[in-house]
């Protein structure tokens, strides 16, 4: 539910966090259990529990997140290397809080996927 999410709360303000970027629509801040030396989350303020609950109505919202996380791997010094960017979804796939989020890693070498 929207009013226990952690993500939400963190949105709202409600909960600290380390912003690194904000505006009306998102909000992105450093992971607290980072995976790499640069590991930050970029969330949407609305609560969308998984990438499954994306509807027509959040195709503006999913490219502007993409975008700013983006330009936030430009700023860190990790695009020209390469990062990734992972949206894990339900339990199968990793997904731990039930509000979407995109993690962007980087500043090391990834393991090979496929």
């Amino acid at each position: 539910m929207a009013g226990e999410c952690v993500f939400c709360k963190i949105a709202t303000g409600e909960m600290p966090s380390e912003k690194i970027y904000e505006d009306d629509q998102i909000l992105a801040f450093e992971d607290i259990h980072p995976a790499a030396p640069v590991h930050f989350l970029v969330i949407p303020k609305i609560h969308i529990p998984t990438l499954d609950d994306i509807d027509d109505t959040h195709v503006g919202l999913m490219g502007h997140m993409l975008k700013i996380a983006a330009q936030l791997a430009r700023e860190k010094g990790v695009s020209e290397e390469g990062y990734r960017q992972v949206i894990n979804c339900r339990m199968a796939g990793g997904q731990v809080i039930y509000h979407l989020h995109l993690h962007i890693l980087g500043g090391r070498q990834m393991v090979r996927m496929g």
